[in-house]
């Protein structure tokens, strides 16, 4: 009832924004418009099509889940909150589906339920634009591109479930955003073939900065809510939030499972307050990117992230701002601090220190690694968090067995 309560919210949010034929126009060009990092759908469709888009994948997403009869975990509410969070740049109601398709069939072939896997078919569609590069983005005659879009999705969605197994053991779930880190090797894979055969991809950023008072009251109103339900059913106290922050947040941490939904509501909120205000103090944008990344905070809030080990990570990208040439309130710098939580669990299990070194190698290598997929990867955080966490986590440990 509350995951639908929340995409109720932001389609009505979305509708209040613009007007039924604006809304339309909008999502017709949200779908048919090429989506690779960083393309805003609030730039692109407008402030209202963008924001139906987000409610309507939110909505979509829970409704698949109740469908499979899937108790709701913090697995759930993460893979929920990260597909309204990118319907705001980079995931529409069409191109998610090719992918959801693919893992679909993988259960069938593996004569297993759909349910073992709806997790990776939601965080899978981290690669959709694929989808709409090669539909609608690429040179060719539609006859021949919407078959090579739809089985190339399909074909991506089929592979995804034995690969993010496998890439698990490389991070050993110190890398929240595991199905990023996938599906950036998969997306580097098809770039190759890509341009091998000539096909060529820019990259670009559409970023837009005209809406800002609309949205940080949307978000005041959300967050605030979250941790004031949460409150209330907890007794009308915080009681039991500082056992909860001494949890490392590793993969698999169900914050729901082990602490409630009150406590998870607060820590949500919370979260999602501390990543708004960050983004409001160091200059930077509310918009379709940034808030999908405070989105996907917000849902991992259930699921692995809280303040205490989410904070060395912003100082660590910050700290890496100040040293770089970028500022941190450019677009890959917010985008590194908001996303860059994925390695949230290297903080929690191995001390603050490590987390912001962490942060600070993962703004080095992020605004690198999406050369390798040209942006077809949208966790291209979870890409650059897996190679961190992998590079990073043996290191600690032997530091530590020394000591």
């Amino acid at each position: 009832m509350v995951l639908v309560a929340w995409g109720l919210t932001l389609l009505g949010f979305g509708l209040a924004m613009d007007t039924p034929r604006g809304i339309l126009s909008g999502l017709y060009r949200i779908i048919v418009e090429p989506d690779f990092l960083i393309t805003d759908y609030i730039s692109v469709g407008g402030l209202g099509a963008a924001f139906v888009n987000a409610g309507l994948l939110m909505l979509i997403s829970t409704g698949m889940l109740r469908f499979l009869d899937i108790k709701i975990t913090g697995a759930s509410i993460s893979g929920v909150w990260l597909m309204s969070g990118f319907g705001l740049f980079g995931k529409n109601i069409l191109n998610v589906w090719f992918i959801i398709l693919g893992v679909w069939l993988f259960s069938c072939f593996q004569k297993e339920k759909f349910s073992k896997y709806v997790y990776i078919a939601l965080f899978g569609t981290s690669l959709a634009p694929i989808v709409t590069q090669i539909i609608f983005g690429l040179n060719m005659p539609k006859t021949f591109s919407i078959p090579l879009g739809m089985f190339t999705g399909i074909a991506v969605g089929f592979i995804l479930p034995p690969l993010s197994t496998h890439m698990m053991r490389i991070h050993q779930g110190f890398n929240l955003y595991n199905i990023g880190f996938t599906a950036g090797i998969v997306g580097t894979i098809l770039v190759s073939i890509f341009k091998s055969n000539g096909l060529q991809m820019d990259t670009r950023i559409i970023w837009s900065t005209a809406h800002q008072m609309p949205l940080a009251i949307l978000l005041g109103i959300l967050f605030a809510s979250m941790v004031g339900m949460g409150y209330v059913y907890n007794g009308m106290s915080f009681r039991g939030l500082q056992k909860l922050y001494k949890y490392s947040g590793r993969a698999v941490t169900d914050f729901l499972v082990l602490e409630g939904f009150p406590l998870t509501l607060i820590n949500m909120g919370v979260n999602g307050i501390f990543a708004t205000v960050y983004v409001i103090l160091v200059g930077g944008a509310l918009n379709g990117p940034v808030i999908g990344g405070i989105f996907t905070i917000v849902g991992f809030s259930a699921f692995g992230k809280h303040l205490s080990n989410i904070f060395p990570i912003f100082i660590g990208v910050a700290l890496g701002g100040l040293t770089k040439m970028w500022a941190v309130n450019e677009p890959g710098m917010l985008l590194a601090a908001l996303f860059g939580t994925t390695l949230a669990p290297i903080a929690g299990q191995f001390g603050w220190g490590y987390g912001v070194i962490a942060g600070f190698l993962h703004s080095l290598v992020v605004q690198n690694v999406g050369y390798l997929h040209a942006g077809l990867n949208l966790y291209n955080n979870g890409f650059s968090g897996g190679i961190v966490a992998a590079t990073l986590i043996p290191i600690i440990e032997a530091f530590q067995k020394e000591e």
